[in-house]
């Protein structure tokens, strides 16, 4: 073959390459959504056969959430919406289920109040990061990181108004209000679009998975310490100090 016809050839891969490149990546979210769904559809098969659980929900391509942005709302009424009320603050969240614009964009937002005294269950998140943005107070803050060195890496320190704190994905973090005389006022952003708490594994729920003996030998000390430690795996979410 010719040079230039190999100079042609290579010029047109590249071209390919670069349209496949500039493939819009909705439409690639898309096709893989599908290919996503048409196994989910052979597995809920499977599951339908043999008589264990549901058939698993239908995840929506490209299209619909095109058209989904074109008709919902883009306007939220976050801190008028429904709470979700604990023992030492409440919770109020954006997610697919009450901002349906939200719907497969992979992403939700809370508002977190905190009274005096209140604290968020220390937890992790298994498939989101999340970003905390201080409205109002102070918050004391413990975020747990990996061990590369030999060595845990546990940061602790304090959050004013205006500051903003990453937790990463998987990262063991908690936070509490550190005032004794106002609330503590939180705007969370996660890259999920599970509601809270839906995608976090708290401490309590954690120690509870664990036969006592197994707590006992990993802490180096007697199963008679864990005695005090409640058996329920209910989540705590938030709650107060005593």
């Amino acid at each position: 073959m010719a040079k230039g016809s190999d100079e042609s050839a290579a010029d047109g891969d590249n071209a390919s390459t670069g349209n496949a490149d500039r493939m819009n990546r909705r439409t690639a979210l898309g096709a893989g959504a599908v290919a996503l769904g048409a196994g989910a559809v052979g597995a809920g098969a499977v599951v339908a056969a043999t008589g264990f659980g549901a058939e698993p929900e239908h995840l929506p391509v490209a299209a619909e959430v095109d058209n989904n942005l074109a008709r919902s709302s883009h306007l939220f009424k976050l801190t008028s919406s429904e709470k979700d009320e604990y023992n030492g603050g409440y919770l109020q969240g954006a997610t697919e289920e009450s901002f349906p614009v939200l719907l497969g964009q992979q992403g939700a937002v809370y508002f977190v109040r905190l009274e005096v005294g209140g604290m968020r269950e220390p937890h992790w998140h298994p498939t989101a990061w999340e970003l905390n943005f201080i409205v109002s107070g102070r918050a004391k803050w413990t975020i747990l990181g990996t061990h590369p060195g030999g060595a845990y890496r546990n940061d602790v320190f304090e959050a004013d108004q205006g500051d903003l704190v990453f937790a990463p994905q998987g990262y063991f973090h908690y936070f509490e209000n550190a005032h004794t005389d106002m609330p503590l006022e939180v705007l969370i952003v996660f890259n999920t679009s599970a509601k809270e708490p839906n995608d976090d594994i708290g401490i309590v729920g954690a120690l509870n998975s664990l036969p006592r003996d197994v707590l006992a030998t990993a802490f180096g000390i007697p199963v008679s310490a864990f005695d005090q430690v409640p058996y329920e795996m209910k989540p705590v979410v938030i709650t107060r100090r005593r």
